[in-house]
């Protein structure tokens, strides 16, 4: 017999989820697992028969509660059901579809809406850290219709702006897990190459263009042929995981931790066009990022990657900061990313501690989202 659970599909920024209520499923485990990859359509690559899309931005649950915690209104808990596999990743937040979280709490009587904006207070359970989302309720109402673009989403829709407090240490406890905020590997058929791990709403890897022997401002179809450069961006993220604990042995990263950490090539402004191609010029932006997913260029730029990026700004000796320094244009409040799907805005708040550590006080970042479904989802 089929059984059937009330879901919601929102897009949230540059990824689509299914949204479901957590006090409807079983508690966490082996048996929620098998509903989320049912729903969804894994282990089949195509998910024919699921709602998934067959990609990673779009094989993604997000589960919502009431919170009981004081001055939290919602939990949140992000599921990365892996295309292909039997396999739900728990280990990250996703920052494109944390922005659909506050519509989502509205819209079903979460949150009461205020008239002109709802402020949503979100624990991720992934990270353990809170969010802050600000949501245009006119009429107290969502309101889904705005003129608000973001790069990789056709039209234009609501702001919905985000601030990750004290996002550092999310998935490690620590902001910079190495305890450096420079690192140097040996890395099989490249050499010594430069790294900076950094932990803010999301562990990421950042390693310069310029020592893979690359440009920087590459394009998918560009990167994803070049299979040496991919393995070596593979390598450079396994390492760290086997540093860090999360497998024994490098080269069992991709079966073993396929999600975390994340590796992302960073490099100086430069003059590129688009996935779409749209022409920018190297004045319009502070760096240029981009990232890898599941071994293939992102054709975006992760919401938690733009977070991470923000506050590696604002650390000095790491690669991201070497890439901004010295830029007379560069904002901390408004830091903008250009990726192959065109340009993303994010911000940080930073402080100097007794000792000359740095603390990542917030990040923030602007978004859209829209409810596409409403209504109920069936599984074997």
């Amino acid at each position: 017999m089929q059984r059937e659970i009330p879901c919601s599909i929102y897009r949230g920024g540059t990824s689509r989820a299914l949204i479901l209520n957590e006090a409807l499923l079983p508690p966490p485990g082996e048996a929620r697992d098998r509903i989320l990859i049912a729903l969804v359509g894994g282990p089949d690559p195509k998910q024919i028969d699921g709602l998934g899309g067959a990609a990673v931005v779009t094989s993604k649950v997000a589960l919502i509660k009431q919170s009981e915690l004081p001055g939290i209104d919602v939990d949140y808990t992000f599921a990365q059901v892996v295309v292909g596999k039997n396999m739900v990743d728990y280990k990250a937040n996703c920052g494109n579809i944390s922005s659909a979280v506050g519509p989502y709490a509205i819209d079903s009587e979460l949150v009461p809406a205020q008239d002109g904006v709802t402020r949503v207070v979100i624990r991720n359970t992934n990270t353990s850290k809170d969010i802050v989302a600000l949501v245009e309720t006119p009429g107290q109402k969502v309101t889904y219709e705005g003129d608000f673009s973001i790069s990789g989403v056709q039209g234009a829709g609501s702001k919905i702006e985000l601030q990750f407090l004290q996002p550092g240490g999310a998935a490690t406890g620590s902001l910079l897990p190495t305890g450096n905020a420079l690192d140097r590997l040996k890395v099989p058929g490249l050499g010594e190459v430069d790294v900076s791990v950094i932990d803010a709403s999301n562990l990421f890897v950042f390693v310069r263009a310029a020592d893979l022997g690359l440009r920087g401002n590459e394009l998918p179809e560009e990167l994803d042929i070049n299979a040496a450069v991919c393995v070596q961006l593979e390598t450079i993220r396994g390492m760290i995981a086997e540093r860090l604990g999360y497998v024994d042995d490098y080269r069992d990263a991709f079966e073993k931790t396929p999600s975390v950490p994340k590796v992302a090539v960073v490099s100086a402004p430069s003059d590129y066009r688009t996935t779409s191609g749209a022409a920018i010029s190297a004045e319009e932006m502070n760096l240029h990022v981009y990232m890898m997913s599941m071994k293939k260029m992102h054709k975006t730029f992760a919401m938690t990657g733009g977070m991470c990026v923000a506050a590696g700004t604002a650390i000095p000796g790491t690669v991201v900061h070497d890439v901004v320094s010295g830029n007379t244009r560069f904002n901390p409040a408004q830091i903008t990313l250009a990726h192959p799907g065109g340009m993303m805005d994010v911000g940080v708040s930073a402080c100097v501690c007794t000792g000359g550590e740095v603390e990542i006080q917030s990040t923030s970042g602007f978004r859209t989202a829209r409810l596409l479904m409403k209504g109920a989802a069936y599984y074997l």
